[in-house]
């Protein structure tokens, strides 16, 4: 009788942790980055837990020609986040390293993927 209850706890634990959303489809932490807005003040927007291997176009600084680029990117997620200086992942790039990536003023950024 311990047996089979044993299994059967067993099965259920395994059949939850099948169930559970797994933490390889999202960079987990929080990458931020700097702005200017409408206002013509900088503002600071974080994502968290981004989407892993997905190209992330920073959606206030999407329209080259109505916006100018982000900067100052901190990268403190648990991977490397990829910066490029125009929408959809094009463009001139740069990594930052999981965790303690940063990049100054000059660092210009539109999109950004996390692998």
């Amino acid at each position: 009788m311990r047996l089979r209850r044993a299994s059967i706890a067993a099965l259920g634990a395994f059949t939850l942790l099948l169930a559970v959303p797994s933490s390889a489809s999202a960079a987990i932490g929080e990458f931020s980055y700097t702005y200017t807005g409408l206002d013509g003040r900088p503002h600071v927007r974080v994502l968290l837990d981004p989407d892993s291997r997905e190209c992330i176009t920073l959606p206030e600084v999407a329209d080259p020609n109505a916006s100018e680029p982000a900067h100052s990117p901190r990268n403190r997620t648990a991977s490397t986040a990829t910066v490029f200086t125009e929408p959809d992942c094009e463009g001139d790039f740069f990594a930052l390293r999981p965790l303690t990536g940063r990049g100054s003023e000059r660092m210009k950024l539109r999109s950004v993927v996390f692998s």
